[in-house]
């Protein structure tokens, strides 16, 4: 085949005959744009560029030309004054060389692209989502995080602007954190649809801010109805008539044996996966050996050394200023030069072939290389965008190089793609990676250099280091990733990583008689040693499920709410971080929420904080690392009188005077919040949540956090236990089933609850704290920590502490029923009060000592 020429075709009609799509706009629309079929469940069409230099080789002077051009519109829109003010962002992976081509033509603006690889040591300065994309997740990582922080305009970068979903998303993220005036959306087509074309204006009323957009050419894709499942239909008969090839790598035994039956009026795919050249064939096969090139001689494989400038960033994933861009551009001459003397002599056609994210870096090498030679030089870059190959000239990829990740992704390992790169005919290519994409899997005999070697007589690598910021010079010690389950926890491993090292082996229980006597005679922190794990009888498990089946469609609602509150008022992609272990359920149902509602699949860690001694300074050192500070939404299960709402705020303060890390916001998001103590809750009713009816076998098997000065060190993260020997009475997984399972019929009710809450006045009043100074002095305990308010804390001192006696609001009905159960089994007297702010309270046993208890071991009066 023959993919470097179209015959005068429109590289989209193919899709338009049989889909029915119509491409409708300006004249030269169909001159910057082709039409493909792709796998994905939310748009089957691709709108493939010919000039973004992506999936179709193209002259690297007309790419770098359009982003230059746009550039300097958005300059004259600017004016001069606010154009040196500007900050460009690329979208990965396709316009991150698109985004530094606006930043030159805008003259004096730094270049951010987006990035989906996560860098040690360098916290996130935000991220979003794309809606459509096959890769949704971004980054954004810069080295500076002032160069995100400015007020002057922000230019936003993609290759089209269909729905708008994308750009406004990011907007909408980054105006929360660093508001502006004015933004500018470059694309080089603009293909919004009539309905979409009005968000842009509403939107920027609603923020309060200028939003314009500038494109190369617009228009509209108008889609005949069910063209959705008609294009996923046509994919997949197009796919499975592929795969009944011969793919077993044997040689065929004649002409007709090496090619898949072609689909009436369907091309076979022009697919070079896991196969040697030859065995999977393409539109027009003619009898080729299966171990030959398209250039029928053997590939010759040459590293270069382009002498890349020290330091230099490879690209903007962490910044590109204009300080760089003139440190590349006194590089490029010497760089082409030596690309040049390395190309073979009767070198007539050559393509430049980026990776991935790496756009700018070879765009730039390959248009002085294409002003140096008299060999044709092309340009584009691969791919992790899965997309169908049909060689036909109406069709916009014609020939399809599949082979293994080769960087070692975030995401795991994976198939990569370059497009239009076999049967095009070119004598050389020259392939461009960082040095993080320099790996085995690069070398390997399908990796991406064997698929090139059998496409062309020769490849030249050319290796970019790897730019990463600098860490500080006394950095931390290294902490370990978070643990999961089923390892650590009953908790699958995407519903919580656990900022925690396991002391599971290590005996840390005591009775809970000697352990109150100690804490309450100064002789041990609570923190320092564990109580003996309550076994429930079968009475009490018996409760526990009929509190279940009775509360948890208002479970679900409060989880609603407050899920519903974060996203709105916090972050549009929160890192949800759990309090151990009472807010640990409610992360992951909040987490599930989000999945259910949105199709999130947000962040979920846990982690430990101790009153008196704060939370984990090096698991908010980890959270950092890895996530920005600003994103990060503390999560309890409810409050009590407020103490670690309290406890958390004092305890980011400290942390941040001391490490200079700033952005964590201390406020936390509870499930209920009778105390009146935060701003951010499901609902401030005090009512049993059965997760509080029981420890560890509610919490994933773990135990509550420990903090003990020769089990946990200086650099490690707080400890806990995991009790796998309790599995045959565990209930983590059936209690979160069993809310979830109500999410479906309470979305009204959360709806209507969140208009109202976020009209209502929900400054904390402390109500809880005043009621417990109050208790404390009436009934002589003198001692705010021994008076513990609310069903879920009278639960813990039932289950945890020596209890005294428990104060009931008179009336109170089954929401109590577990806890006159556990009362009536210690031997604790239930006192019902008129006046109490809470459904309940829980009285420690004051000044205890053992001989305050009796020969069975409950409770006296005093």
């Amino acid at each position: 085949m023959n993919i470097a020429a179209n015959d005068g075709v429109w590289s989209g009609s193919w899709v338009a005959e049989r889909l029915g799509v119509e491409l409708v706009g300006d004249d030269g629309l169909t001159a910057l744009l082709g039409l493909a079929l792709r796998r994905n469940p939310k748009r089957a069409h691709l709108l493939v560029s010919n000039v973004l230099g992506k999936h179709v080789p193209q002259s690297p002077a007309m790419v770098y030309g359009h982003g230059f051009a746009l550039g300097r519109r958005v300059r004259d829109l600017l004016g001069e004054k606010e154009a040196r003010r500007a900050v460009v962002l690329g979208y990965a992976e396709t316009a991150t060389g698109l985004g530094h081509c606006v930043a030159d033509g805008i003259g004096l603006a730094p270049c951010l692209h987006s990035t989906r690889r996560p860098v040690a040591g360098v916290a996130p300065a935000g991220g979003f989502e794309e809606s459509h994309s096959h890769a949704t997740s971004h980054l954004l990582l810069p080295e500076d995080p002032a160069l995100l922080a400015t007020d002057g305009p922000l230019v936003l970068v993609d290759d089209e602007f269909s729905t708008g979903n994308t750009v406004l998303n990011t907007i909408r993220d980054l105006h929360a954190r660093y508001p502006r005036k004015r933004y500018v959306v470059v694309a080089l087509v603009d293909m919004r649809s009539p309905a979409d074309a009005g968000r842009l204006t509403s939107f920027a009323e609603e923020i309060d801010a200028r939003v314009e957009l500038v494109a190369a050419a617009s228009g509209t894709v108008l889609l005949p109805e069910g063209v959705l499942e008609k294009g996923q239909e046509l994919v997949a008969r197009y796919e499975e008539s592929a795969a009944s090839g011969d793919r077993s790598g044997a040689a065929p035994s004649g002409p007709a044996a090496q090619f898949p039956a072609p689909l009436p009026g369907v091309a076979p795919q022009a697919d070079f996966q896991r196969n040697p050249p030859g065995v999977r064939g393409t539109a027009r096969p003619a009898p080729t050996a299966p171990h030959q090139t398209d250039n029928r001689t053997t590939p010759h494989f040459t590293r270069i050394d382009l002498h890349w400038p020290q330091g230099l960033p490879d690209g903007g994933r962490h910044g590109f200023t204009p300080a760089h861009r003139i440190r590349l551009e006194s590089a490029l001459p010497t760089m082409a030069a030596r690309l040049a003397e390395a190309l073979p002599p009767d070198t007539r056609r050559v393509l430049t072939l980026g990776f991935e994210e790496l756009m700018y870096a070879p765009l730039r090498v390959a248009r002085e290389l294409e002003a140096l030679v008299t060999a044709e030089v092309r340009y584009s870059t691969t791919t992790r965008s899965p997309v169908l190959a049909v060689d036909d000239p109406g069709y916009a990829i014609r020939s399809r190089l599949v082979f293994p990740a080769h960087d070692n992704p975030a995401d795991g390992p994976g198939d990569r793609y370059a497009y239009n790169v076999a049967g095009a005919g070119f004598d050389a290519v020259v392939l461009f990676v960082d040095s993080a994409g320099d790996t085995p899997e690069l070398h390997a005999p399908d990796g991406l250099l064997a698929r090139l070697g059998a496409h062309a007589p020769h490849v030249l690598l050319a290796v970019v280091p790897s730019y990463v910021p600098a860490l500080p010079e006394e950095s931390p010690a290294m902490l370990p990733e978070p643990l999961c389950g089923p390892a650590f926890s009953s908790y699958p491993p995407e519903d919580v990583g656990w900022l925690l090292q396991d002391l599971s082996d290590v005996t840390l229980e005591a009775p809970t008689e000697e352990r109150e006597e100690a804490i309450q005679s100064g002789g041990a922190h609570y923190a320092e040693s564990l109580p003996v794990e309550y076994q429930p009888s079968e009475q009490y498990q018996a409760l526990f499920h009929a509190a279940l089946e009775t509360s948890a469609a208002r479970i679900a609602q409060a989880v609603g709410v407050v899920t519903e509150t974060v996203l709105a008022e916090r972050s549009p992609r929160p890192v949800l971080v759990s309090l151990a272990r009472a807010g640990t359920p409610v992360g992951v149902l909040m987490r599930r929420w989000a999945q259910f509602r949105y199709g999130l699949d947000l962040p979920h860690y846990a982690v430990s904080i101790v009153r008196g001694r704060g939370i984990d300074a090096n698991a908010l050192r980890w959270l950092a690392a890895h996530h920005d500070p600003r994103d990060i939404v503390f999560v309890d299960g409810w409050t009590g009188k407020g103490a670690i709402t309290r406890e958390l705020a004092d305890a980011i303060e400290e942390f941040e005077e001391r490490t200079g890390v700033s952005g964590f916001d201390p406020e936390i998001a509870v499930l209920a919040d009778p105390g009146s103590c935060v701003r951010t809750y499901g609902t401030r009713e005090d009512f049993l949540i059965p997760s509080a009816c029981l420890n560890s076998t509610v919490s994933g098997l773990i135990s509550r956090t420990v903090l003990r000065s020769d089990l946990v060190g200086p650099d490690d993260f707080h400890g806990a236990k995991f009790y796998r020997e309790l599995a045959g009475a565990d209930v983590s997984v059936a209690f979160l089933d069993a809310v979830s399972a109500r999410f479906g019929e309470v979305v009204d009710a959360v709806d209507g609850a969140v208009k109202e809450l976020a009209v209502a006045d929900r400054t904390p009043t402390w109500e809880g704290w005043a009621a417990v100074e109050r208790i404390s002095q009436e009934y002589g305990i003198h001692d705010v920590n021994l008076v513990k308010p609310g069903v879920g804390e009278t639960t813990r001192v039932l289950l945890r502490r020596v209890p005294w006696k428990i104060l009931a609001r008179a009336g109170a009905g089954a929401d109590l029923d577990h806890v006159r159960l556990l009362a009536e089994q210690r031997g604790v007297p239930v006192e019902e009060v008129g006046e109490l702010p809470y459904t309940c309270v829980g009285l420690i046993h004051p000044k205890y000592t053992r001989g305050a208890t009796g020969a069975d071991g409950k409770a006296v009066n005093l």
